[in-house]
């Protein structure tokens, strides 16, 4: 282990005992043990489902670049993926770069190999940021502080924000580029970007990231329901932007730690008790574990269908 990681990983772990502490461990543990198992068991239904989508969306866009990749090989590759964010500090970082070199040994150039990860990450965090912008003024009726500006100006500001949220990658395939050396590598990803068909993929992706975004907030939204929680839709995906986005930074591993202590700060924001917000966090946490663990026991296993560059 490297001396960077090596600090990541002890930082996420004094990340979480903080946040743990403040919780109050007695209490934590007591919320935790009330658990209903009949909303933890839909959660991760919902989670694993939300995944498998993920990988199929994944799928659709290795095409568009021109990789024939079989189902099999794409639910594989995203499985084995999530174990070593599981493991590797950085969160993300280790199971994209694991994606992306599968890829590449199929055939598929580096710089498409590489755009499909980064795409595919782009494209959920896009409509997760939109909905979560969007069900703001829905959800700010539940918010437990006082609010510094009129309820008028907040529904009117995240309508704007969803909108150019959901709009802005098509800025970057269709502003023009200059021939400047500095631009060379950017001129080369928006040559990429414009291959046929962008707009019926770009409608592809969406559509198939508001199913992969929806699955996870509700697998976020179950684990709420089973500590007797119970919120909103819409509070739901507001909270579930922040959480999530600090959960995927390159900073921890798993995630641990940056999501706990977003899902505190977030949901307190809605009158959660700390205890309860963190568990919450940490019985997602723990859904992505379970299906680390199905993806690590997967490395044994080949797809049945050899991916084809055409």
């Amino acid at each position: 282990m490297t001396r960077g990681a090596a600090l990541r990983l002890a930082a996420a772990g004094g990340l979480l005992a903080a946040v743990i502490h403040v919780a109050e461990p007695a209490v934590l543990v007591d919320t935790l043990r009330r658990a209903d198992r009949d909303w933890l068991l839909l959660g991760l239904v919902a989670a694993l489902l939300s995944n498998v989508a993920s990988a199929l969306r994944w799928r659709a866009l290795t095409a568009w670049l021109g990789a024939a990749v079989s189902p099999s090989f794409a639910l594989l590759a995203y499985f084995r993926a999530m174990a070593l964010n599981a493991l590797l500090p950085g969160a993300v970082v280790g199971g994209d770069l694991y994606r992306a070199l599968a890829l590449r040994q199929a055939g598929l150039p580096t710089l498409d190999a590489g755009l499909s990860v980064l795409l595919d990450r782009v494209s959920g965090l896009w409509v997760l940021l939109a909905l979560g912008a969007g069900a703001l003024p829905f959800a700010a009726s539940s918010i437990a502080l006082p609010l510094p500006l009129p309820s008028v100006w907040i529904d009117l500001s995240c309508a704007v924000a969803a909108v150019l949220l959901l709009t802005a990658p098509l800025l970057v395939i269709a502003w023009p580029i200059s021939g400047a050396r500095a631009l060379a590598a950017l001129a080369r990803l928006q040559s990429r970007l414009r291959r046929p068909r962008v707009l019926q993929q770009y409608a592809l992706q969406m559509g198939a990231s508001l199913v992969v975004q929806v699955l996870s907030i509700a697998a976020l939204a179950c684990g709420g329901r089973a500590l007797g929680l119970d919120l909103s839709p819409a509070v739901w995906a507001t909270a579930a932007a922040p959480i999530f986005l600090m959960a995927a930074l390159p900073v921890s591993v798993g995630g641990w730690g940056t999501r706990e202590a977003a899902a505190a700060a977030v949901l307190a924001v809605f009158g959660v008790p700390a205890a309860q917000a963190v568990a919450v966090a940490l019985i997602y946490g723990v859904f992505g574990l379970l299906q680390a663990a199905l993806g690590g026991s997967l490395f044994a296993c080949r797809p049945q269908a050899v991916p084809r560059v055409g």
